[in-house]
């Protein structure tokens, strides 16, 4: 692990100029985080449940309509030539708002039938497919940025939007005394394209510019991403609707509280913290190495991170109220949860730093190991409502995780194994 650390180290070093925008992007999750916890405690838990169920459903609709085209952004924009970016941000954004767009409205032309699937009313889907459309826009046009290296503009950008939806948020609650989840949901639909819009300046559009040939590239390249992304949208956003349809609407609300904050709080801190350092360290590391100090490390990330879930959780419910009722039990069934969510998360990123093999073992193990876990947690929640889910949480990640170590420890043998070299080309590809 010491030669990961110094690489890290090395590499920080040497990108010290990133500090900055940086520390703003984690102040702005950060913020986003809070404004959450704000509408959590402001509309009850009940019109929170609402809210939840409303954002999980447009967690799984974005990944059909980004098709991981953001992906092959932050990859393919800083590999460009400056001359041909212009037609990747062109193609890349006409498609998607065509795919995007045509999805939007399939989704309300088949509302008949999956307002029966999801378990939710027409005007909920509406709010949800509105709401995916929206991310997708602010997730395309923040990868532009990043892709060309505009770090300053998208961290100032990020900033700028969370701070107007919390006030947002804050004005609603207590000038206007709304206590219904549809405020907040166009509040945040608003703000994702008021970035998106605005991003703009940071990039060119050139409509000439656009490539049937280049689209069909893009979408090819990122096929792979997309079949993790929607593998993963699944396994870990159905159970809000389980338990949307065989609990109490207040207790989805709870729910997102104890399992789903933790895991946007682990989020801001890997994404926006750890992840600037590890991920580019992982992309030219020996994955045979990786995979066997990231075993013997399984046991102190899970430790770590229960512990760190569980005590911030602790904290930030001290402020909820008494529509989110505190228990001992609950609160460590949670921290379970995170900390084998954590394991598997961190498998699944040195995977997919290994390219397109990597990405085909990423989506063997999920193939394998999803059914179950789906299983598992319908069983539970149909069993046992908010503590079915949180225990079926944990079952369903130790699952996952048992299936990608064993694949792992298999494929990446120190005698066959393929270098870092190797998995660099096949990311290329």
């Amino acid at each position: 692990m010491r030669s990961l650390i110094d690489r890290a180290a090395s590499l920080l070093a040497a990108h010290r100029w990133a500090a900055g925008p940086t520390l703003v992007s984690t102040a702005a999750s950060g913020t986003a985080a809070a404004t959450t916890l704000v509408i959590a405690r402001g509309i009850g838990a009940a019109a929170f449940g609402h809210f939840t169920v409303v954002l999980s459903i447009a967690l799984i609709a974005t990944v059909g309509m980004l098709m991981s085209v953001n992906y092959v952004m932050f990859q393919e924009l800083p590999r460009a030539e400056p001359g041909d970016r212009p037609a990747l941000v062109t193609t890349a954004l006409a498609a998607t708002l065509v795919l995007g767009s045509g999805l939007f409205a399939v989704g309300l032309l088949a509302a008949p039938l999956l307002t029966g699937v999801l378990g939710v009313d027409t005007r909920t889907l509406a709010f949800a497919l509105a709401l995916a459309l929206s991310m997708t826009l602010n997730q395309l046009t923040e990868s532009f940025l990043r892709g060309l290296r505009r770090f300053r503009l998208v961290a100032g950008l990020k900033l700028a939007v969370a701070v107007a939806y919390l006030g947002t948020a804050a004005y609603c609650l207590l000038v206007l005394g709304l206590r219904e989840a549809e405020p907040y949901l166009i509040a945040l639909i608003v703000t994702n394209l008021v970035f998106a819009v605005v991003s703009v300046a940071g990039f060119e559009v050139r409509p000439r510019a656009w490539s049937a040939a280049l689209a069909r590239s893009i979408y090819r390249h990122g096929a792979y991403v997309t079949a993790i992304a929607a593998l993963s949208a699944v396994v870990f956003g159905v159970d809000v609707l389980f338990l949307n349809h065989w609990a109490p609407r207040a207790d989805v609300g709870v729910y997102s509280i104890y399992n789903g904050f933790p895991k946007r709080l682990l989020g801001v801190v890997f994404t926006d913290g750890i992840g600037l350092i590890l991920l580019p360290t992982l992309a030219v590391s020996d994955k045979p190495t990786v995979m066997r100090r990231i075993a013997r490390l399984v046991v102190v990330v899970f430790g770590a991170t229960a512990v760190f879930s569980f005590v911030a959780s602790t904290v930030f419910f001290s402020l909820m109220g008494e529509e989110y009722p505190y228990s001992l039990g609950l609160m460590a069934l949670s921290a379970l949860g995170i900390g084998v969510h954590t394991v598997f998360n961190l498998y699944s990123v040195a995977l997919s730093m290994d390219g397109v093999r990597g990405a085909r073992v990423l989506i063997g193990c999920l193939l394998v190991g999803t059914p179950p876990a789906l299983a598992c947690q319908a069983v539970l929640i149909a069993w046992q409502g908010l503590v079915g889910g949180l225990v079926a949480f944990a079952l369903s990640n130790l699952i996952l995780v048992a299936v990608v170590m064993t694949a792992a420890a298999r494929l990446y043998r120190p005698d066959g194994a393929a270098t870092a070299t190797t998995g660099a080309m096949e990311a290329r590809r």
